[in-house]
């Protein structure tokens, strides 16, 4: 593959993440990833090949740049001593709420498949989000002992900043807003490590920043 190659392909997969995301993979035709990427279906399909392994590569995209966001947090957790656990807890929700907020279009892709988006598509979640959530509960686990019920914890979060990073709330006169104002983000911040910290009942104050 050329470097023009390289490109035209990186092009293609960033269109076809934006319109997988905002459309769902049902709704997106690989005539529009083409126009949107200004090529025709022809020279599309010979650089990333069809609809269905666009969709395959895209995922697989977004599964690495989220696994690679965590991997240090979920490092630092299962390395830290017994007083610094409760930190490292923290540093792994501010970490995976910067992905989100800062990634919005990859949180989009899996809230589609949540609604039977791809439905025949069916070993991404098996492939990508079961050993991710295992990586991260088997890092948790040893700081409650078993209770609460870890799988829940996490997929909390999951379902909280997913939602908050493409919905956000509303405010005081009825706006949605979310991750891009400031005051939002930090209240959305300060609530979700209040929640993880008392579920788990984790030792020691919460973070000055997170209050």
């Amino acid at each position: 593959m050329t470097s023009a190659d390289g490109g035209q392909r990186e092009l293609i997969l960033r269109v076809a993440t934006r319109l997988f995301a905002a459309l769902g993979y049902d709704a997106t035709s690989i005539s529009q990833i083409a126009e949107a990427a200004g090529m025709d279906v022809a020279t599309l399909t010979q650089r990333a090949g069809g609809k269905r392994e666009l969709y395959l590569a895209v995922m697989e995209r977004a599964h690495h740049a989220e696994l690679a966001g965590l991997e240090r947090s979920v490092g630092e957790i299962a390395a830290a001593a017994p007083g610094e656990a409760s930190a490292a807890v923290h540093h792994l929700i501010d970490d995976y709420i910067d992905f989100c907020a800062q990634n919005s279009e990859f949180p989009a892709l899996w809230m589609h498949r949540w609604l039977f988006d791809a439905s025949d598509v069916t070993e991404l979640d098996r492939q990508y989000v079961q050993p991710l959530v295992q990586y991260v509960t088997e890092a948790l686990e040893p700081l409650t002992r078993g209770s609460p019920d870890m799988k829940y914890v996490i997929w909390s979060v999951i379902w909280c900043t997913h939602a908050f990073s493409r919905g956000g709330v509303l405010d005081d006169e009825g706006n949605r807003v979310g991750p891009e104002d400031p005051e939002t983000l930090r209240r959305f911040r300060a609530y979700l490590h209040e929640m993880v910290h008392c579920v788990l009942t984790l030792p020691g104050d919460l973070p000055e920043d997170a209050i």
